[in-house]
């Protein structure tokens, strides 16, 4: 079913927080972007999570993937939870034991198998090598969140976003490490924004 992959979803995901379990922290905060009314799990809706796999570079483009997919969205889910809880532990200085053998656990699980084909042109693209598992897929994501926290460098780098209502976590690879924002473009428009309109409703008034 080929469709499956490209189906529409209220949701459109953004994977510019610098590491792949990152962006996958930042579904959550789709629910409160007024994109699905009554909220809802995000990854759930429909096409939602091949959409964000597709995104992530889990799966190739072209990926064919059955309905079922949309039932690995809880597991998804669920890894999501346990490396919010873990991520923002070690921002803080902590280490949330629970969640990393959870993490670790999902981990453990053997990766996509990957192979490199030709496309139409001769130049090599990337495919799976066997049909997509959910456990598989499961594992790379987990396994990014332990490579992402035992990086002394990375780890650093490491900063919640100041923007209002947003609580997104990133990488901050700023000259000068002065980054303020998941985005410029979105929560730093907004700021600017409503800085504007701050300075215009002070003139009124006076």
């Amino acid at each position: 079913m080929a469709d499956d992959a490209t189906r529409t979803a209220p949701y459109e995901w953004r994977h510019d927080s610098g590491r792949m379990c990152l962006d996958l922290m930042a579904t959550a905060e789709s629910r409160d972007d007024g994109a699905e009314e009554g909220g809802g799990e995000p990854l759930a809706a429909p096409g939602g999570l091949v959409r964000w796999l597709l995104g992530a570079g889990l799966l190739p483009p072209g990926t064919a993937l059955g309905a079922f997919a949309d039932a690995w969205a809880g597991r998804f889910a669920e890894l999501r939870g346990w490396t919010d809880e873990l991520v923002r532990a070690q921002i803080d200085g902590r280490c949330a034991e629970p969640a990393l053998e959870r993490v670790n656990a999902v981990a453990a699980g053997p990766p996509p198998v990957i192979r490199a084909v030709p496309d139409a042109d001769g130049t090599l693209v990337r495919a799976l090598g066997t049909a997509p598992e959910c456990g598989a897929l499961l594992a790379a994501v987990a396994r990014d969140v332990l490579e992402l926290l035992t990086d002394p460098v990375a780890r650093a780098r490491l900063r919640e976003c100041q923007g209002e209502r947003c609580h997104r976590v990133y990488l901050d690879t700023s000259r000068g490490r002065r980054r303020r924002w998941c985005s410029s473009e979105v929560c730093g428009n907004r700021e600017r924004v409503a800085r504007h309109r701050r300075r215009a409703a002070a003139v009124t008034r006076v």
